[in-house]
């Protein structure tokens, strides 16, 4: 549909189909939460301060994991 068509577009180029980082499935604050062996407190917080890049979907956040697994690795180097 034209409304679908709109969603794909890139600097004026209509893409032939999804991107792919947009086909890749998101995690939400307890999927993260329990990866990570935190409270989802702890998980809000990352979120609030900016060091878990997140989007808010609804009354939900979701977090792709290529994001958290960058925020692990780059807590790990510490």
């Amino acid at each position: 549909t034209r409304r679908m068509a709109l969603l794909f577009q890139v600097k004026g180029k209509i893409m032939a189909s999804k991107p792919k980082h947009l086909a890749e499935p998101m995690l939400d604050i307890i999927d993260v939460a329990e990866t990570c062996r935190v409270s989802e407190k702890t998980v809000r917080r990352w979120i609030k301060a900016g060091d878990l890049p997140a989007a808010r979907l609804g009354n939900q956040w979701r977090i792709f994991p290529r994001d958290l697994k960058t925020f692990v690795l780059e807590r790990m180097c510490r």
